[in-house]
């Protein structure tokens, strides 16, 4: 036989006013949906905006980067061409060379 103590200690009144209030509260939630939406739209847009200026920041970045490492390689390989006494000439020659591929 069922007793009333049993039915409080299973826990079932916290689950059926839990569920009444989720109910209450989706009927009063729902209808603002479409709302919040249209309210979070310009929000989303100015992040995505942020988002894509932010790459191209940092795309810039990089392409001045790439091109300052490039024009440091470029100058310390004209020093070691000058410190070691290799002319311009046999140095074009010579890194003509070395870039031709070699079929094995």
């Amino acid at each position: 036989m069922i007793k009333p103590d049993d039915f409080t200690k299973s826990g079932t009144p916290l689950g059926i006013a839990i569920g009444i209030g989720v109910t209450v509260l989706a009927s009063a939630v729902i209808p603002i949906l479409p709302a919040l939406a249209k309210a979070a739209r310009p929000t989303f847009r100015a992040a995505i905006k942020s988002g894509i200026l932010l790459a191209e920041k940092g795309r810039e970045l990089m392409a001045e980067t790439n091109e300052q490492l490039e024009d440091i390689f470029a100058e310390a390989k004209d020093e070691l061409l000058r410190e070691s006494g290799i002319d311009q000439a046999d140095a074009t020659e010579y890194s003509e060379a070395s870039t031709q591929r070699k079929d094995v």
